[in-house]
């Protein structure tokens, strides 16, 4: 058995249930499992390191597709809204996925520590936030040793954070070494689109403001358009947008707020306009997305 195959076993074995499963290896690691292809889910998709054991995946941001599947793993360095969507999975060979979301500060020690600070110089050009990379037996191996101690919970205490520290090693020597520093400087330009992030999550009800971000940012608006889209494949306009209107489906959908009363709740003067704009990230208009999501609620988690 492959370690890929062995890690697969695992992840099946403790995913009695469709959906995400917590581990008792700490907070920041789950499992996921899903038996069936699923429609796109629009989330923000916060700094992790996923695995696919089994299965395939396509993740939209923006314009742009990634796919990856058990050959590869997906690193994301920033937040950000995507659409997930499992393009293979059955109830004979289920979608199994594993993921740590990533610490900044365990990171930042990790570099310190392995004296990895020269090879990935502060100073080395930005990159995008988000990336497939080739999955390599090390990894499987970590990977499957992270999950093997839900076998022997009393141990996860101990042994999860050097796992863990493992994997991280392994990333940062790694080709995307480089992307994953990119989250632990505490300057630089990954950190100046980060604060840019942090205003419009605060501020996404408020009118759009590309000079109270770029402020923010501690940047001219030109460099701040240049560099957010390097890393979130997004304008900063189009990244308020997509936040606006996934809270305002969690509100329809949670709260079971009117379209309206949604749309006004995160910033929408016109209904016409929210509505419109609505359709065109989630497919359908307020009420028949939200019908769609309610017959089928395995679609609104993702992993």
């Amino acid at each position: 058995m492959s370690t890929r195959e062995a890690l697969a076993a695992l992840i099946e074995r403790f995913t009695p249930d469709e959906g995400p499963h917590d581990t008792c290896c700490g907070p920041r690691v789950g499992l996921y499992r899903v038996h069936q292809p699923t429609e796109p889910m629009h989330a923000v998709h916060d700094p992790a390191f996923c695995v696919l054991a089994q299965g395939r995946k396509r993740v939209l941001v923006g314009d742009v597709v990634h796919h990856y599947d058990s050959h590869n793993f997906f690193l994301a360095a920033v937040d950000v809204p995507v659409a997930g969507q499992v393009i293979e999975a059955s109830p004979e060979a289920p979608y199994l996925s594993f993921r740590i979301t990533l610490d900044p500060t365990l990171v930042s020690e990790m570099i310190m520590e392995a004296g990895l600070a020269a090879r990935l110089d502060a100073a080395a050009p930005l990159v995008g936030g988000l990336s497939a990379g080739a999955m390599t037996p090390a990894l499987f191996d970590a990977c499957c040793r992270m999950v093997s101690l839900m076998d022997t919970p009393d141990d996860a205490p101990m042994l999860a954070p050097l796992i863990e520290r493992e994997i991280l090693y392994r990333l940062l020597t790694g080709e995307h070494g480089p992307r994953l520093a990119q989250i632990a400087r505490r300057d630089g330009r990954l950190r100046q689109v980060n604060r840019a992030i942090g205003w419009i999550k605060r501020n996404f009800d408020q009118p759009f403001s590309i000079d109270a971000v770029a402020e923010e940012a501690r940047m001219s608006a030109s460099a701040l358009h240049q560099h957010f889209k390097a890393v979130t494949s997004l304008s900063p306009l189009q990244y308020q947008k997509q936040i606006r209107l996934q809270e305002a489906r969690r509100l329809i959908l949670v709260q079971r707020l009117d379209a309206a009363t949604a749309g006004h709740s995160v910033g929408y003067d016109s209904a016409s306009q929210f509505s419109r704009e609505y359709a065109r990230l989630f497919g359908a208009p307020p009420l028949r997305d939200v019908a769609r999501l309610r017959e089928q609620p395995e679609q609104m988690a993702g992993a």
